[in-house]
C-alpha cells in the first residue's frame, strides 16, 4: 500500500465529480477522463474525489465505482489528487471498498457518516476507526447531517482525529458554531474543508482549510482564487465569494447533482442523463436556473 499524494498535498480545492452515463445508463468511462482533465486543467482542482454523493455513488455498482476510480487515476493522477469515496452504512461494505480503493492506488480515501441506521456516536466511532485501520492511505471523514440523518459531533471527530491516518473532515452540516469548535480543538495538520460551496469563505474564516466542492465543476477558477485571495486579501475574497452566490443557488435549487449535470452538459459535456431515483430537470427548471450560471 502506499500513496503517491501526502495529506498536505490534497490541496485546498477538490471537487466532487460527477459520474457521466451514456444512452443506455452504463458509466461512460470515455466521458468521465474527459471531464476529469477539464476539472484539473480548465478548472484549476487540485484534487478530485471519485464516487462521492455528487458522484451518484448509492446507484453506482462496486465495478463501476472502481473503473472509475482507475480511470480519473490514470487520467489525471499523476497530478492532481484522487481521494475515494468508500463509505456507506455497511461497514463490512465500506472496508471492502476501502481495500479496493487503496490497491487501485486511490491517494486518500472519504468515509460518510453512516445514513439511515443512525449508529449513535459510539457506533460512528466505532464505524470510522475500524474502516481507517484497513488502510495506510489518508482519510477523510465526511459529516453532513443533511443527508446522513446524524451529526458527527465535534468530541467524536477529535477521538477520531487521534488515529494516525484520519486527517481530515469534509464539513457539510451547515452548523457553523460546530465547526467553529472543530476548527479550535482539532490537532496541528488536521484539514477542516467546507462542504458547502456557499460557506467556503466564512468557514475560511474560522480556520477551515479548503472545499470539497460542486460549483467546482463550472467556477472551479473563481474558488481557487478566492482561496489563494484569503486571508491576504479578504476584501477581494469576500467579493468572488458575493459575486458567485447565484451560481450556488442555481445548483442546489433542485436535487444535488442534477443541476450541476445540467450546467456540464451546456458547456458540452454529456453529463445530462442521472439515475433513477433522480430525474432530469424539466423544462421550466432548466429555464429557471439557467440564467445564473456562468
Amino acid at each position: 500500500m502506499g500513496s503517491f499524494f501526502a495529506p498536505k498535498d490534497w490541496g485546498r480545492l477538490l471537487t466532487a465529480m460527477v459520474t457521466p452515463f451514456d444512452e443506455v445508463g452504463a458509466v461512460n468511462l470515455p466521458e468521465a477522463r474527459r471531464i476529469a482533465r477539464y476539472l484539473v486543467d480548465d478548472q484549476l482542482n487540485d484534487g478530485i474525489v471519485v464516487n462521492g454523493t455528487t458522484g451518484e455513488s448509492p446507484t453506482l455498482e462496486h465495478d463501476e465505482k472502481l473503473a472509475l476510480l482507475e480511470a480519473v487515476l490514470d487520467e489525471v493522477g499523476d497530478r492532481a489528487a484522487v481521494v475515494f469515496g468508500a463509505g456507506t452504512y455497511n461497514t463490512k461494505e465500506s472496508i471492502e471498498l476501502t481495500e479496493v480503493g487503496t490497491k487501485a492506488g486511490a491517494h486518500g480515501i472519504m468515509l460518510v457518516n453512516p445514513y439511515y441506521n443512525r449508529p449513535g456516536q459510539d457506533g460512528m466511532y466505532a464505524h470510522f476507526s475500524t474502516v481507517a485501520a484497513k488502510t495506510d492511505l489518508p482519510v477523510m471523514i465526511y459529516n453532513i447531517q443533511p443527508r446522513s440523518a446524524i451529526n458527527l459531533e465535534t468530541p467524536t471527530l477529535m477521538r477520531l482525529a487521534e488515529i494516525e491516518n484520519v486527517v481530515a473532515v469534509k464539513e457539510a452540516s451547515g452548523n457553523i458554531p460546530q465547526i467553529q469548535d472543530v476548527c479550535a480543538q482539532a490537532p496541528c495538520g488536521f484539514r477542516v474543508y467546507s462542504g458547502d460551496d456557499a460557506l467556503t469563505l466564512p468557514i475560511l474564516s474560522v480556520g477551515g482549510h479548503g472545499i470539497v466542492s460542486v460549483a467546482g465543476h463550472i467556477v472551479g477558477s473563481q474558488i481557487k482564487a478566492l482561496l489563494n485571495a484569503y486571508p491576504g486579501d479578504p476584501e477581494e475574497a469576500k467579493k468572488i465569494h458575493l459575486s458567485l452566490l447565484p451560481v450556488y443557488q442555481a445548483l442546489f435549487a433542485y436535487p444535488n447533482p442534477v443541476p450541476v449535470k445540467f450546467a456540464l452538459a451546456k458547456r458540452g459535456f454529456d453529463t445530462e442523463r442521472v439515475r433513477l431515483p433522480l430525474v432530469e430537470l424539466s423544462p421550466e427548471q432548466k429555464s429557471l436556473i439557467e440564467g445564473r450560471l456562468v
